[in-house]
């Protein structure tokens, strides 16, 4: 099982070590405009294989992702001083119209995933230069908001000194400033967060839920300011997404896609809990909000439409 991830810097390399050391895939390839660095970063992962899982892992060009089942696309141009986020938007709407059809050239019956931030508005290009080679938007997904849900996740366990996987939680809309924690609908053991923490003996008050409210929210922010970066946590995202998509698990993730079926978020692509499977995203699955938590993914949805129009697409 070949999977090709195009765009080697941090969130590339370190999906692709991910990979290595979850053991998906058989074979990985890196593609990078940049040659030298795609060839270091395949040997250094290379070199953890011995530590990890018996894969393949090399450089190659767009010709070798050939019968790749699945292609990160982690490539794109980083943010010039004084750029406008606009300006940025539209560089890389020039840089994806590159990358999409050379990927689709060598391999059509791909599922591609897309880590280049603003990761909604990228995936909502990245479907639209793919439906000229005859490719449905499921087919096109998004990490959208894997890691933020996971950070949620992790916090409210901690919270509860409960193990994060039994914690079922999720962030919906833009992946960014105005994304949705739907504290409505977490549970833990089928029990909504306050009904627990009479069981558990240990409230959850409106200042904690706020503190991990921003953890959510903030956390890349808190994370680059530190150390320039955040490459672990998305590295591991996509090495679950990727091991869904190729052993068609049907997980419910929160990738984003097209949606369709959604009030007020029709044709827009954000996050959203999705069936995800071989063929990439199966189904939509509406979440039951409270209407603060509605009012506040209708906006979340506004704010990308705005920033859809303002792009030229051709």
């Amino acid at each position: 099982m070949k999977i090709g991830i195009v765009g080697c810097g941090m969130v590339g390399s370190a999906s692709a070590y991910a990979l290595v050391m979850s053991g998906v895939g058989r074979e990985i390839v890196l593609v990078d405009l940049n040659r030298a660095r795609a060839e270091a970063e395949a040997n250094d992962i290379h070199h953890a294989v011995p530590f990890a899982h018996p894969l393949t892992i090399r450089a190659g060009d767009y010709p070798d992702l050939a019968e790749a089942r699945v292609v990160v696309i982690a490539g794109g141009v980083a943010q010039k001083p004084g750029e406008t986020r606009l300006q940025l938007l539209q560089r890389n709407a020039e840089v994806f119209k590159q990358i999409v059809p050379a990927v689709l050239r060598h391999a059509p019956d791909a599922v591609l995933l897309v880590v280049t931030n603003p990761v909604d508005i990228m995936t909502h290009l990245a479907s639209h230069f793919a439906a000229e080679f005859g490719v449905p938007h499921t087919r096109v997904i998004g990490s959208g908001t894997t890691l933020d849900t996971a950070r949620f996740r992790a916090l409210v366990g901690r919270h509860f000194g409960v193990d994060p996987h039994h914690v079922h939680a999720y962030v919906i809309g833009e992946h960014g400033d105005s994304e949705v924690l739907a504290w409505s609908q977490a549970t833990i053991a089928g029990l909504n967060l306050d009904e627990f923490a009479k069981v558990h003996g240990r409230p959850l008050e409106s200042e904690e839920r706020k503190q991990i409210d921003e953890n959510v929210r903030r956390a890349a922010y808190q994370i680059i300011a530190g150390k320039g970066a955040t490459y672990y946590g998305i590295g591991s995202a996509v090495a679950r997404i990727v091991d869904v998509l190729l052993h068609d698990q049907r997980a419910i993730l929160t990738i984003c896609s097209r949606i369709k079926g959604v009030p007020d978020c029709e044709g827009v692509t954000l996050a959203q809990p999705h069936l995800v499977g071989g063929e990439g995203a199966l189904a939509i699955i509406p979440m039951q909000l409270d209407d603060a938590e509605h009012a506040a993914l209708r906006r979340s949805a506004s704010i990308l439409r705005e920033a859809l129009e303002s792009i030229a697409l051709q």
